[in-house]
């Protein structure tokens, strides 16, 4: 007989297992409106690293002013953006592989070394600054 802690214990270590091996998804909708995008045509915004794609004009202001909104339901969604990243957010340096890295509310963070994760994790504001938040800001037109 499995004591109840125990019991709760397996149950929450297959919720945990579950969750590490969701599957991750990529972007095919408007994360504003829900619309289709085309990646080749549609209008895109680069924001801390993350390249966010946009099913018409209005889409891309609406984001910004309030992207934490976006990026969450982007998160809970698994949706990993196409990440644009060059350099690391904590020590500066260009990303040769993009091995490392986190998943941070909706965005897929990479560092240039595992050790970099910790000091991220401890101030993620400081460092997400340092991607910009509209590091790269580029919108394509419809064709």
């Amino acid at each position: 007989m499995i004591h109840r802690f125990g019991a709760y214990g397996l149950i929450a270590t297959f919720l945990v297992a579950g969750a590490a091996f969701a599957e991750e998804k990529s972007q095919t909708k408007c994360p504003v409106m829900g619309g289709t995008i085309d990646k080749a045509k549609s209008l895109r915004l680069d924001y801390q690293g993350q390249r966010i794609y946009f099913c018409c004009p209005g889409c891309p202001s609406k984001f910004k002013a309030d992207p934490e909104k976006f990026f969450a339901q982007l998160a809970k969604d698994g949706i990993v953006l196409e990440n644009i990243q060059t350099v690391c957010p904590v020590r500066g340096e260009t990303i040769a592989k993009k091995e490392s890295f986190t998943d941070y509310k909706g965005r897929r963070i990479y560092f240039c070394c595992p050790g970099c994760e910790e000091p991220f994790s401890k101030e993620p504001g400081k460092f997400l600054e340092k991607l910009g938040p509209l590091a790269g800001n580029k919108t394509n037109t419809h064709s």
